[in-house]
């Protein structure tokens, strides 16, 4: 994919000037792309005359940032303690299985990518599944399921 160099530049350059400004450009970014293209990086690279290993560094010590294209939707599978505890382990297997791909990987239609999160913060509504910005809480196989379909219509 050919990448608007012009528009990386200016991405840079609304940030020149100040320290410890690379994460907030890498951030930027990812906001309009979904990740960091490996041509965004040489273009950061040679405008903030730094090393693309350093950016490469940063990107893959954050886990917020992706070297890869992700899916229209992500779901997140929360793992935390009660989720999975409840079933979270199930559900993220049923997700690997049904989709037929692992965590961290997205579908073949690049719709869904599917994570695997340390904790959502939703223990009361054990076992959790984000997709994109919205909570499912007290998921089953079953419930997931429906909301799958939901998403694919």
């Amino acid at each position: 994919m050919g990448l608007d160099v012009s528009k990386l530049k200016e991405i840079v350059v609304q940030y020149s000037g100040k320290k410890g400004m690379l994460i907030p450009i890498l951030q930027k970014i990812q906001s309009i792309y979904g990740y960091v293209p490996a041509q965004a990086i040489d273009v950061v690279a040679e405008e903030l005359s730094i090393s693309p290993v350093r950016i490469y560094g940063v990107l893959t010590f954050y886990k917020q940032f992706y070297l890869k294209p992700r899916g229209k939707h992500i779901i997140k599978v929360c793992q935390g303690t009660a989720c999975h505890v409840m079933g979270g382990k199930e559900i993220l297997e049923y997700l690997e299985d049904k989709m037929s791909i692992r965590e961290g990987q997205t579908t073949e239609d690049g719709f869904f990518s599917l994570e695997r999160v340390a904790c959502l913060g939703c223990c009361g509504m054990a076992p959790v599944v984000m997709i994109d910005d919205n909570f499912y809480g007290r998921c089953s196989v079953q419930k997931i399921e429906d909301l799958l379909k939901r998403f694919r219509q």
